[in-house]
């Protein structure tokens, strides 16, 4: 083989490499609840894709309200609505990482009497 060739492809390929890892992504799965469901135009899941580098729950919330414009006043209020990872409640004002698998739930304030 051409040495300008092999050399060509080493070049390639250890772009295509840096580039996979600085552009790689995970996926989350969304669970939306009563308001949050409606706002979305009545999902009750989604599959998410966010970039790994950077994933956690503050991204998530801007991510979703690009993605859902009506949901977005409900998604960048931290007081009115919460988000469950994996079950457990994020606290107001934490942001918490995600990775690969992670399922959020999306809950508005509860109402009734």
């Amino acid at each position: 083989p051409l040495p300008c060739l092999n050399l060509l492809c080493r070049h390639i390929i250890t772009h295509y490499l840096s580039l996979s890892l600085i552009m790689s992504s995970i996926s989350i799965k969304l669970l939306l609840f009563a308001s949050a469901r409606e706002a979305a135009g009545g999902i009750t899941s989604a599959s998410i894709e966010l970039d790994s580098d950077g994933a956690d729950t503050k991204a998530l919330r801007t991510k979703l309200a690009s993605l859902y414009p009506k949901l977005a006043p409900l998604v960048l209020d931290e007081e009115n609505l919460t988000l469950a990872l994996n079950e457990e409640y994020v606290p107001v004002g934490e942001v918490w990482k995600l990775k690969e698998g992670d399922m959020v739930a999306l809950i508005p304030p509860i109402s009734g009497g």
